[in-house]
């Protein structure tokens, strides 16, 4: 590992005291008013506010360290109940853009009941039944930091709904997102995959952001053996769909 990747993910790695610090003390107001006082709603909806920013630094910061172990060919396999890592990873990303739908899913004790919540938000989720009561065996923090990633860009660019597909074949665990927006040019294919790229500011179908998270994606995949596949043109939204062995 060279030197300049030590130093970054050195001070990242900092970065997870004081972020502990903060979401503590956010949690202690909200949570304690007969400590520290009554709050009003505004008082409330701001410090909430506060709360789920400092959620979503905190995963940017596991994220920076999840790709650095990544790009050290580092994978830490667990094995782990399908359901409770679908469940989790979908609270993690509503716990950063929507309490309540974050609230309603942690609630779900049926993959049907899941479903139906889902739907009201215009995600439309599809998994094996088969494979949902059981056991699978992977990199689980790098296989959220997948889906989370490539979830939280299709509900940005979706008109309508988004699809989640989840299920095995052969010997591979498959995830496929997909949304019904714009679109991504097929001469844009290749290049959404390159760090820092970005489709013209200027064009109707541009892609907004820093170009990173695509590019993690990529690498987090061929990392733990698995491929990416893109199926996307103008006006016909984007499928992303990956497989990872098993």
């Amino acid at each position: 590992m060279g030197k300049q990747r030590i130093k970054f993910d050195f001070l990242v790695h900092d970065l997870k005291v004081p972020l502990a610090v903060i979401e503590a003390g956010l949690t202690s107001l909200i949570q304690k008013t007969d400590k520290y006082g009554p709050l009003t709603d505004k008082q409330l909806k701001v410090l909430k506010r506060a709360l789920r920013n400092t959620l979503v630094t905190r995963t940017l910061v596991n994220d920076a360290l999840e790709l650095g172990r990544s790009s050290q060919g580092i994978i830490q396999k667990t094995t782990f109940p399908l359901s409770g890592f679908v469940v989790q990873t979908l609270v993690e990303i509503f716990d950063l853009v929507d309490l309540e739908t974050s609230d309603c899913v942690r609630g779900c004790d049926t993959l049907s009941v899941l479903k139906e919540q889902l739907s009201e938000k215009g995600i439309l989720l599809t998994v094996d039944e088969r494979l949902w009561h059981q056991e699978v065996s992977m990199d689980e923090s790098k296989m959220k930091q997948i889906i989370r990633n490539l979830l939280s860009n299709a509900l940005k660019y979706k008109k309508k709904q988004v699809e989640l597909k989840i299920g095995q074949e052969e010997d591979s665990f498959v995830v496929i997102v997909g949304d019904d927006g714009d679109g991504i040019p097929s001469g844009y294919h290749d290049k959404i995959f390159e760090c820092y790229f970005q489709m013209d500011m200027q064009s109707d179908y541009c892609v907004r952001g820093h170009g990173v998270g695509l590019a993690g994606v990529m690498i987090l995949v061929e990392d733990m053996g698995g491929r990416l596949f893109l199926e996307s043109d103008v006006g016909k939204g984007a499928t992303f769909s990956v497989k990872v062995p098993l």
